[in-house]
């Protein structure tokens, strides 16, 4: 199942032990360097402290929320060595610039899709600078398309030429 960016925040996590919502998702975590969503930021209820939740620990995604086994699976970000690195690089997809290999400037990521199975992101929705307007502000760049990831921007293959620079395709 796909779902937009903002359908992954602001729900719940659900407790099968506690049969209650024991957190509040409030933010993502994306590892830049595939595009996978490794867990979410939350909000703890009982003790309002910052937790996360790893995408492994989630055991069914419902409109409501994510249903987990116990509270005990949100963690401190500080036991959470593995992903310490993705953590602290604190990576944000929205507003990141979008650029060709060719260097011409696309627009800004305005939203993304996750397929909730994989938790890859599918899609990103660009939204063109208002000088490029002219017949259609948006365009939606697949996985497929990206071809590097840096702190500052997502470099794509050229629109004109989709089959360039396929060999550093992000799989």
């Amino acid at each position: 199942m796909l779902v937009l960016s903002n359908g992954l925040i602001s729900k719940e996590v659900l407790s099968l032990r506690a049969t209650a919502p024991v957190a509040n998702v409030i933010g993502v975590i994306i590892n830049p360097n595939n595009l996978r969503i490794e867990g979410f930021y939350c909000k703890e209820y009982y003790s309002n402290q910052n937790v996360i939740l790893l995408t492994q620990d989630i055991r069914e995604i419902i409109d409501n929320g994510y249903i987990v086994n116990d509270r005990e699976v949100l963690m401190d970000s500080e036991d959470l060595i593995r992903l310490k690195g993705i953590i602290d690089i604190k990576f944000d997809l929205i507003n990141k610039r979008v650029e060709t290999v060719s260097k011409e400037k696309i627009g800004k990521v305005s939203d993304y899709v996750v397929d909730l199975n994989s938790m890859y992101i599918q899609k990103l929705h660009v939204n063109k600078p208002i000088y490029k307007h002219l017949n259609n502000n948006s365009l939606i760049i697949d996985r497929s398309q990206i071809n590097e990831i840096t702190p500052s921007r997502i470099i794509i293959n050229d629109l004109l030429n989709p089959g360039l620079a396929e060999a550093g395709a992000l799989v």
